[in-house]
């Protein structure tokens, strides 16, 4: 049934079309263009899609139609284009909640949190690069964009300032509450920052937010990319999580004690245990492909290389670990990257958490030291552990770990699996061009 609400967005905005949209694995978004004059079937029946040919869904040729039924809550306005609406939608197979639907499984867990009496809430920063085909391949657009440390510089971001500013309306617009603009470490890296909701709203704004972004820098003649690492001397896309664990209400923070070391309450530091204790099984979730572990690389951070830390370690305002705390309530895990399907990343950093407060894991002492700075062998002789260095490594993390198994529940977790398995295969039984440049006249 069409709320009340959708009629009126029709009739008093003139929306004449919506884009009726899932994910698959990888987060990327698919959609069917209905007609508002059909919204009440696209309400009932969903939109039907052959889900073999919309990507990595858990479907072969033979089965029946994914039909994306939408979820009108998170109905958006597109802002450049005002006569057509985006609804983020739920799969189900001959009427059936597909298992290996995204935004299902991060709702059932939402929905299991729930009924304990809690309410998640996540803030990204997601990073971005612009780009251009210079006829060779693409590479960072503006070339007066060229100093060895850009970020926060003012003239290239003042150069910005036109796509900047309509990306910025286009959040005021639609109610996300936009707080943050800024040039970021590499050469033409972006960052936008928005105000913190639920998972799921968090979740579906991501999406919207990363289509937005490329539909935008298409406009301008750009590419947009939220790759981890587009290139070996820059500096990785990043989208750091910001978590809080609120009442079921979401009155009351139940991260936040700024009586406590940090202003973290017990929960919070039960919480963050959960997700270091899980945080060699999340990478497979939160740095999904090959690429990802191009950003997270056991070295010295330097502007144009990476600021990405891979050090499984917690500290207050300290970006070289992998959790930083920077003000009560709240803690942000920096080493999840632009990759990410965010409905997954959210399902199984809420699990890491629960079962941090479930058996009350101690998340240890804060570090307060440079991490980069540190030799490798004196950290090893510490038990400071890091992040797996490739997907395949992620995946037999992953595939150990019972409590992300069974949140992302068993088959969707296996398919997961194995999709990933490929896709490392593919890209280990290629031949790159620095092994031709290496190996070829030498063997």
């Amino acid at each position: 049934m069409v709320p009340d609400s959708i009629h009126q967005l029709i009739n008093e905005k003139g929306i004449e079309f919506f884009l009726c949209s899932f994910v698959e694995i990888s987060g990327a978004p698919k959609a069917k263009l209905v007609p508002a004059t059909h919204v009440e079937d696209m309400a009932k029946d969903g939109a039907g899609f052959a889900g073999f040919a919309a990507g990595d869904i858990n479907q072969m040729p033979h089965d029946p139609d994914i039909m994306s039924v939408p979820d009108f809550s998170s109905t958006t306005v597109l802002p450049w284009r005002k006569n057509v609406a985006w609804v983020a939608g739920n799969m189900h197979v001959l009427g059936e909640a597909w298992d290996s639907c995204p935004r299902t499984i991060l709702r059932r867990q939402l929905e299991k949190v729930r009924e304990q009496g809690y309410h998640f809430n996540v803030g990204i920063e997601p990073e971005f690069m612009l780009l251009k085909n210079n006829g060779n391949g693409y590479v960072p657009y503006d070339s007066l964009d060229n100093m060895g440390k850009p970020c926060y510089d003012l003239r290239t971001l003042h150069r910005n300032l036109d796509m900047m500013i309509k990306l910025i309306k286009f959040m005021q617009e639609m109610g996300w509450e936009p707080y943050a603009n800024d040039h970021e470490d590499a050469n033409c890296q972006f960052e936008i920052n928005w105000t913190y909701s639920d998972a799921l709203t968090t979740a579906d704004r991501h999406t919207f937010f990363r289509w937005m972004v490329k539909t935008v820098a298409e406009e301008a003649g750009l590419m947009a990319t939220f790759m981890p690492k587009p290139f070996a001397n820059l500096t990785g896309n990043g989208a750091h999580y910001h978590m809080s664990l609120w009442d079921a209400n979401n009155e009351t923070n139940l991260f936040m004690d700024e009586s406590a070391p940090n202003g973290l309450s017990e929960t919070g530091r039960w919480f963050m245990g959960g997700v270091l204790k899980h945080a060699k099984a999340l990478a497979a979730i939160t740095n999904p492909i090959v690429n990802s572990y191009k950003r997270l690389v056991v070295a010295s951070p330097r502007s144009g290389a990476t600021w990405a830390p891979v050090y499984i370690t917690y500290g207050a305002s300290n970006r070289t670990q992998m959790i930083r705390i920077p003000g009560p309530g709240r803690f942000e895990v920096r080493s999840t990257d632009g990759a990410a399907n965010s409905y997954l990343s959210f399902t199984a950093m809420l699990a890491a958490g629960m079962d941090g407060i479930a058996n009350q894991i101690d998340p240890g002492k804060r570090n307060d030291e440079n991490l980069y700075e540190i030799p490798y062998a004196t950290l090893k002789k510490r038990k400071i552990e890091h992040l797996p260095q490739n997907l395949n490594e992620a995946l037999d993390h992953l595939e150990r770990d019972p409590v992300i198994m069974n949140a992302l529940g068993e088959p969707f977790a296996r398919y997961y699996i194995d999709v990933k398995r490929d896709e490392w295969l593919r890209y280990h039984r290629s031949v790159s061009q620095w092994e031709l440049e290496n190996y070829l006249g030498v063997f």
